[in-house]
C-alpha cells in the first residue's frame, strides 16, 4: 500500500500519508496514483493541477470553493515549507454542516489531504516561502468561484491555536468574503 489513509472528523475528508523510500541518495514516493486512490476507496478523475507560492508566514488563503455545477474535489500537498490546511463542510443538510477539520501539511511530513466536492478549503502558512500543490477534478470556473470569510464565527476555525498571532495576510477577495449564512453556497446533501 503506497498510502496510509487516516479518517478525519468530516466524512469523506482524509489525510493521506505516503510510503516514502529513502537511502543515502535521498528519497522517493508516489504523490498520486489512480490505482492507489481506488484501493483506498477514493474514485476521482483529476483534470487540473495547480501550484501556488506564498512568500510570508501568516498568510491565509481561503475559505475557497467552487459552486455547482463546477464544484471541485482536491488532493492537496506542500512541497516546500509548511501550512495548516483545513476543510469545511458546506453541504446543507449534512450532520457536519459548518464544521471543519485540519492537519499540518509540510514538505517534511509529505502528508496530503483529500477534500471532496461540497467542502471549502483554506490554509495558513506556518513558514515563509511555501509552495503548495493541488489536483482538482473540475476545471477552474470564474463564474462559480466563491469564498467564505476566514474568521466566520459560525465555522469558528481556531487559527490562533495554529500560531496565528495577529491579523493574517489576506487577499482583497478573502478580506471581503461573505459569512457562510450570507453566501449563495449551493451544496446540498
Amino acid at each position: 500500500m503506497a498510502y496510509k489513509k487516516i479518517a478525519t472528523e468530516l466524512p469523506g475528508v482524509f489525510i493521506l500519508e505516503p510510503q516514502v523510500f529513502g537511502d543515502h541518495r535521498g528519497w522517493f514516493m508516489e504523490s498520486w496514483s489512480v490505482k492507489n486512490m481506488e484501493d483506498l476507496g477514493i474514485k476521482v478523475d483529476f483534470v487540473q493541477d495547480n501550484q501556488s507560492f506564498t512568500a510570508k508566514k501568516g498568510t491565509l488563503r481561503g475559505i475557497h470553493y467552487q459552486q455547482n455545477p463546477m464544484a471541485q474535489a482536491k488532493l492537496v500537498r506542500v512541497v516546500r515549507g509548511a501550512v495548516m490546511d483545513i476543510a469545511v463542510d458546506l453541504r446543507k443538510g449534512s450532520p457536519t454542516y459548518g464544521q471543519w477539520t485540519g492537519a499540518e501539511l509540510s514538505a517534511e511530513n509529505k502528508r496530503q489531504i483529500y477534500i471532496p466536492q461540497g467542502f471549502g478549503h483554506a490554509f495558513l502558512t506556518l513558514t515563509d516561502d511555501v509552495e503548495f500543490c493541488y489536483k482538482c477534478d473540475n476545471l477552474y470556473s470564474k463564474e462559480c468561484d466563491r469564498n467564505i470569510r476566514w474568521n466566520d464565527p459560525d465555522i469558528n476555525v481556531d487559527w490562533k491555536s495554529f500560531g496565528l498571532e495577529s491579523e493574517p495576510v489576506l487577499s482583497e477577495k478573502d478580506a471581503n468574503a461573505p459569512l457562510l449564512k450570507d453566501s449563495d453556497c449551493n451544496f446540498m446533501i
